[in-house]
């Protein structure tokens, strides 16, 4: 097997095996570029899991994420999270997969926790997938998928590479080559520019 043919299959089966990261990015970024076709009120389908007194040392102004985790622990809640203070002053920690939300209000004032859950809409779920992050959380499995987000951007530019690779071993359609590939860095760089 000569270099190109290995260039060849190589562009073949990451296409393949990319396939599923491609719709998925692609399939996810319509909800983003198109939000209110989209949008839905964040307020309805809260469902209260339960509600109980309950009091937890909440610093009254800085990083809140040692406070979010202490009361993720002791409530059996453990997880992916953010943290932050709302207007009130209550701390509010909101859980989150790629299926649901758990959203989680401590009122310091009051000692109250409020737990209560919400399916995610099928368009969350996409953008969820399109803009997760794993590696600020502290899991095994977010971590891992941080990992196999990494390897298929990676796979996306080899990809790339050797449809360039490709492109230029195939001398009659170069020019072709130079006009596609023109017309999409003029756009991009126009956009970046504008924008």
């Amino acid at each position: 097997m000569n270099f190109g043919h290995f260039v060849r299959r190589l562009h073949l089966y990451l296409g393949l095996a990319l396939l599923p990261w491609f719709f998925m990015y692609g399939l996810s970024s319509i909800p983003f570029s198109h939000p209110s076709l989209f949008r839905s009120d964040w307020e309805k389908g809260w469902i209260t899991r339960f509600e109980k007194a309950y009091r937890a040392d909440a610093p009254a102004a800085g990083d809140v994420k040692e406070a979010a985790r202490r009361i993720l622990r002791d409530n059996g809640l453990e997880g992916a999270f953010w943290a932050q203070r709302d207007r009130e002053g209550n701390l509010r920690v909101d859980r989150f997969s790629f299926l649901g939300s758990t959203r989680i209000t401590y009122s310091p004032a009051q000692e109250r926790l409020r737990v209560e859950d919400r399916q995610a809409r099928w368009h969350e779920v996409l953008t969820r997938l399109h803009a997760r992050g794993g590696f600020e959380q502290p899991s095994a499995l977010h971590f891992a998928w941080g990992v196999i987000v990494d390897i298929a951007c990676l796979g996306m530019l080899a990809w790339v590479a050797s449809g360039l690779y490709m492109w230029w071993g195939i001398r009659g359609h170069r020019g072709w080559g130079w006009m596609a590939l023109g017309a999409g860095a003029a756009s991009f760089a126009a956009f970046l520019a504008a924008l």
